[in-house]
């Protein structure tokens, strides 16, 4: 896994319009049967090469969700990062992620509530340059202030 910024926290107070932070991350094979082990989604399209080779995705996939969780890391752990509350996400699959796909998350800061910590992000996984989900988070943003 490698990130564009250290883990930390940006508060309302540092936000500014445009911020991007990003994670670089190959899902493994391990990784699909570790998150099928959590959340109990043992659906044969990510779990069996036989099986998912003869649907639309002529081969085994992540999990969407899988996927989404990525943009949860990034806000999580790099913006804002630490202390967010997280109140809200759209997501639109677009592709498939594969075992050994190297996905980049971006989130990006496209509105800001100053007055009530009200953050909204746009949220975008890719595959070698193309789209794979994408979607709009709004956040509550750590302080800086004591409330």
């Amino acid at each position: 896994m490698l990130d564009n910024m250290p883990r930390g926290t940006i508060t309302i107070e540092e936000m500014e319009m445009g911020m991007v932070r990003s994670l670089l991350k190959v899902v493994t094979d391990e990784d699909i049967e570790m998150f099928a082990q959590v959340s109990t989604d043992y659906n044969p399209v990510h779990m069996d090469d036989d099986y998912a080779r003869d649907t639309i995705f002529e081969g085994r996939i992540a999990h969407g969700m899988l996927t989404a969780g990525l943009i949860s890391a990034v806000i999580g752990e790099q913006l804002p990062g630490h202390g967010t509350v997280y109140m809200g996400q759209t997501l639109k699959f677009l592709a498939p992620v594969r075992p050994g796909d190297q996905v980049l998350t971006e989130v990006e800061v496209i509105g800001i509530d100053y007055a009530k910590r009200r953050v909204q992000l746009s949220t975008r996984c890719m595959v070698d340059g193309k789209k794979v989900l994408v979607g709009e988070a709004t956040v509550l943003a750590p302080t800086g202030k004591f409330d």
